[in-house]
């Protein structure tokens, strides 16, 4: 599956050189790129974003992963120039010159051909970095580390926060036995109807999810008690309340509050004309008998919308969420797993999201939620958000 990982970045840092720019490209891409083409995307002097792919495996995959780059960077707005940036374990002395030139020189002339400067052609190898541009440049490229010790690193935001791969980010954090063993507890009682009723009453007002979602991205609230965990991931398990809670998370209360309600509507027709939900929305789409609110929904589980998810939201969801499917019996995680795969695409890491969800299809197969958003993701797919200009601009200045 062809993993992409789109960044967009505010903050304004200078890159001087080429290996002060090899020095940022963590810090703006928020991982550790590995085998990857990463594109650096700018506007003039200032850069617009990060794209990422997985570095192709076989020579008759590299047109396909070029055409998908420079279609990308075609639909983001203003973009002018790009720099492209090959990751790769090889290295310059078996491959007597710059690894993955071929690829490289590929990238160079279809951005040229689309119009695009290119400022120029990164190679960062296991054993030095080049440039594909710099004809004088030796053989054995430059030392490592120059890209280590630049002080470009350090004027980017979070410059001392700990960065991972971009597999890395669908690591789940170490879960602790004493909450792990509560919420496997506190799910038997919710799923067992002489219990439930005890459950909801000390949930109090989280026992309606709005409010559930609210406790659980609210600021500074990391830590989580169990039942709580346990009836996201109760909840997180019944399709219409899983998407309705992942839209909030995303877009915050006032769609959540419309994203239940249309979930409850949708089930009671579904119910009175002896439907599944998936088969009720199926038919109206085919129909083209959506609801405005129901086609407003579906537009933003979709990504075809202006209208950006709250990034602190998200992020502070996907802490919350990752915390609760590591604690999670294995059975309960994949609604929390596709919630958290389509959070980490809507703000740009897909990557990450591919990793998830080959969780919860490892888990459950036949998972229909999962298997869908492993397509849509899988084909490349980027929310409208992530082109849009607004807040999108600069993380480098180019000189």
């Amino acid at each position: 599956m062809p993993r992409r990982h789109a960044v967009g970045m505010t903050t304004i840092i200078r890159a001087g050189a080429p290996h002060d720019l090899l020095a940022l490209v963590p810090a703006l891409a928020g991982f550790l790129p590995e085998r990857s083409v990463v594109c650096v995307a700018f506007r003039g002097n200032r850069s617009a974003g990060v794209l990422r792919h997985d570095l192709p495996r076989h020579a008759r995959d590299r047109a396909a992963v070029v055409d998908a780059i420079i279609g990308t960077m075609c639909r983001m707005p203003g973009v002018d120039a790009i720099v492209p940036i090959v990751y790769t374990d090889a290295t310059f002395a078996g491959a007597a010159g710059i690894p993955e030139r071929t690829l490289l020189s590929l990238v160079v002339r279809r951005a040229e051909q689309a119009g695009f400067h290119v400022r120029d052609a990164l190679c960062r190898a296991a054993d030095a970095w080049g440039s594909l541009l710099d004809r004088d440049g030796p053989a054995t490229g430059h030392p490592l580390e120059l890209i280590d010790q630049s002080p470009a690193a350090r004027q980017a935001p979070d410059s001392g926060a700990a960065l991972g791969t971009a597999s890395s980010l669908a690591e789940l954090p170490e879960p602790d036995a004493a909450t792990a063993g509560a919420i496997a507890s506190e799910l038997a009682a919710l799923a067992d109807e002489r219990t439930l009723e005890a459950r909801l009453v000390r949930l109090g007002a989280n026992a309606d999810p709005v409010e559930l979602v609210e406790s659980l991205v609210a600021p500074g609230a990391s830590k989580q008690p169990p039942l709580r965990l346990a009836w996201f991931l109760h909840l997180a398990g019944r399709p219409p309340i899983r998407d309705a809670m992942l839209l909030q998370f995303a877009f915050g209360p006032a769609i959540g509050e419309a994203a239940h309600l249309d979930a409850e509507q949708t089930a009671a027709r579904a119910e009175e004309e002896g439907l599944t939900v998936d088969e009720l929305v199926c038919r109206d789409e085919e129909h083209g008998v959506l609801d405005e609110a129901t086609d407003l929904l579906g537009r933003l589980m979709l990504g075809q919308s202006p209208l950006r998810p709250d990034v602190r939201r998200v992020e502070r969801a996907l802490t919350v969420v990752r915390t609760a499917i590591a604690a999670a019996p294995t059975e309960s995680r994949c609604g929390a797993l596709c919630i958290a795969a389509w959070l980490a695409w809507s703000i740009g890491r897909g990557s990450g999201a591919s990793a998830l969800l080959d969780q919860a299809l490892a888990i459950d197969p036949g998972h229909t939620m999962a298997a869908l958003l492993t397509e849509f993701i899988g084909s490349g797919a980027l929310p409208e958000w992530a082109f849009a200009e607004s807040g999108a601009t600069g993380p480098v200045s180019a000189r």
